[in-house]
């Protein structure tokens, strides 16, 4: 075996092993240990492509197999975690009618909603695969920061000391628009720009360097509830970019 070939592979099952340990969590109930390991998965998704660029050991086998780790890190646990969210937050009275009773026993329709997301990803993913467009920027929102928003919110929840912004989450209505908001923006015509750096030069990377920066501050400053906001600045960022060409 050649190990030097192997060692984005092995990176990108290290993204998978994440998110199927993550899927456990979630399907527990234990949503912040959920989103760390999602975070792990990304952080192993992110380097198992510059390894590959660094290596120049580029293929189609790794290209299919980060889909579909993909799927799996940044798709099936976050839906799984809307599901969570959507199924323990207070429900509202309009929601009673969303619940059928089957011996015995409720079923709330409404937490499915969150599948969506899981469904959108995959979508996403396949088309990724095949759209010969998106080599060195996007077309629609990555699943990974689709991932990251939805991954957030329990951490919000968690450890946010912004009564406000735990007060938004806890609404269903807010969950069920972020789902929809979410699913549509990864499969949407929108042309966003990549964090692949080919040069460090700050003529070619401008927008790049703009957004770590901010990104950075954005932390320091807001914690968890930095991410959303990140994700709404990399979309305003990319459509900025696409329209003035900082």
């Amino acid at each position: 075996m050649n190990i030097k070939k192997s060692i984005p592979n092995i990176l990108t099952l290290l993204n998978l092993l994440s998110g199927t340990i993550a899927v456990i969590f979630a399907v527990q109930g234990e949503l912040v240990l959920a989103a760390y390991l999602v975070f792990l998965g990304i952080f192993f998704d992110f380097f198992d492509g510059f390894a590959a660029r660094l290596l120049n050991v580029q293929g189609e086998l790794g290209k299919q197999l980060d889909s579909l780790a993909d799927v799996v890190t940044s798709g099936v646990v976050p839906g799984i975690v809307m599901f969570q969210l959507l199924k323990t937050k207070n429900t509202l009275e309009i929601f009673n009618t969303a619940i059928i009773s089957w011996e015995s026993q409720k079923i709330e329709f409404l937490p499915y909603v969150g599948l969506l997301i899981t469904l959108a990803a995959a979508y996403r993913l396949a088309k990724f695969n095949i759209d010969v467009r998106q080599t060195s920027s996007f077309i629609g929102l990555p699943t990974p920061a689709a991932s990251l928003v939805v991954l957030s919110l329990p951490l919000i929840l968690e450890f946010s000391s912004f009564d406000f912004a735990v007060s938004v989450i806890e609404n269903k209505w807010v969950l069920v628009a972020v789902t929809l908001i979410l699913s549509f923006l990864m499969n949407a015509e929108i042309p966003l720009f990549s964090l692949k750096f080919k040069k460090y030069t700050w003529k070619d990377n401008k927008i790049k360097f703009i957004f770590v920066a901010v990104t950075v501050l954005l932390v320091a400053v807001f914690q968890f509830i930095a991410i959303p906001i990140v994700i709404l600045l990399y979309i305003f960022l990319s459509l900025f970019y696409k329209e003035n060409k900082l």
